[in-house]
């Protein structure tokens, strides 16, 4: 367990800084394409961490509320120089994007409009699809070399992903279907109990005018219980912002939340500096660092209290098994997220060309996955600005 638990290769505080701060600046594309670029830049160019070490902290940064590659930023800084590399990590990844978000409602405030961001998500959505496809070409066989029976728990979180149950209810019930099948397994003359195994089996699950003046406790601690519940992606932050802010407190129009979530998708860094734009809008500056620390704050103390568990669980049979379910199904929701993102993204000739140009670079001459992505956003911007 040794190698799992510990990194290949220490780094320093002065290096954790900058290589997080450059991920924050140049890691485009949503939580599964900073996994990925995580994955590439952290534990296959650097050697931080073992791939199964690093599977553990994403099955564990899955199971808890929040945006999930920011709390991996944030796990990994705990694992490479303790709680302040936990808050260093976490913070320069968050940085960047909270600032350029800032500027953006700032320009919003002050022009009325976002600016145009077609032709970046359009040179994005391809190279991501390759770089996500290498990540999980390099994680899946460390995950699912421990046993055909995790192959298993792949497929149905696969199928149960794709059917639209929720992405907790296929981790958690990945993990107790591969703890019972394990258990099963165990027992003398158990035979073929694999079949018993699949998240399948588990049910689907469902997934204003002007805004007055508000007190900034009050938008901190709005902020805050968003950032303790939200489980996923940038879609279910905008169900959770829409029931909020605008159903419930009226602070925001749907425009004007569309707009801030567009922004947020659009920067690099977490999705969640989308409520950096919030905040912005609701209470000028202020207002905007108040949001981000609110909705962030639950990260790191999560990150904080359960990254001690996650080297007993591997001590533990039952916890390790529950834990191997989570990491297989974490993959799943990668893979499916991909499917789906490539469906809107491969759309034309030149977006097909752009993704072949992206997988040649990757594994013929090796480009570091972060400057792929921002140099297609920059060409996306170019070939489609307005004439």
């Amino acid at each position: 367990m040794g190698e799992q638990e510990v990194a290949v290769r220490p780094t320093t505080t002065g290096e954790l800084a900058t290589v997080f701060l450059r991920l924050g600046v140049t890691a485009f594309g949503g939580p599964a394409a900073h996994i990925a670029i995580m994955e590439d830049e952290l534990v296959r160019r650097r050697r931080w961490l073992t791939h199964e070490r690093f599977l553990d902290l994403l099955g564990a940064a899955n199971l808890i509320p929040g945006p999930s590659s920011t709390e991996m930023a944030i796990y990994i800084g705990y694992e490479q120089a303790g709680l302040r590399g936990l808050v260093l990590a976490g913070t320069c990844f968050i940085l960047p994007a909270a600032l350029m978000v800032g500027v953006i409602a700032w320009a919003y405030v002050r022009f009325g409009r976002v600016p145009q961001i077609a032709g970046v998500l359009y040179g994005i959505k391809p190279i991501v699809i390759c770089v996500v496809a290498q990540a999980l070409s390099n994680l899946a066989p460390k995950a699912l070399k421990k046993s055909g029976l995790l192959a298993s728990v792949a497929a149905g979180a696969c199928i149960a992903a794709a059917l639209g149950v929720e992405p907790v209810v296929v981790l958690l019930g990945s993990g107790l279907m591969t703890v019972v099948a394990r258990r099963v397994l165990e027992r003398p003359g158990s035979g073929g109990a694999a079949s018993v195994l699949g998240p399948v089996a588990l049910g689907a699950t469902g997934a204003a005018g002007a805004a007055a003046p508000v007190g900034l406790a009050l938008l901190f601690l709005t902020f805050l219980k968003i950032g303790a519940l939200v489980f996923g992606s940038g879609y279910v932050l905008l169900a959770f912002l829409r029931s909020e802010l605008v159903e419930r407190l009226h602070w925001l129009s749907e425009a004007e939340l569309l707009d801030a979530v567009a922004v947020g998708q659009i920067t690099p860094g977490p999705v969640f500096t989308t409520a950096t734009f919030v905040g912005y809008l609701i209470a000028g500056a202020k207002g905007a660092a108040v949001a981000t620390v609110g909705i962030f704050l639950p990260g790191f103390v999560l990150v904080a209290v359960t990254r001690p568990f996650i080297a007993r669980a591997r001590r533990s049979p039952t916890a390790g098994a529950f834990l191997d379910g989570v990491n297989v199904a974490s993959l799943a929701l990668m893979a499916v997220v991909t499917v789906e993102l490539a469906r809107g993204a491969l759309v034309d000739i030149p977006a097909i060309l752009l993704a072949v140009a992206g997988v040649v670079l990757l594994v013929r001459w090796k480009v570091n996955s972060t400057w792929l992505v921002a140099g297609a956003a920059l060409v996306g911007a170019l070939t489609h600005a307005p004439r």
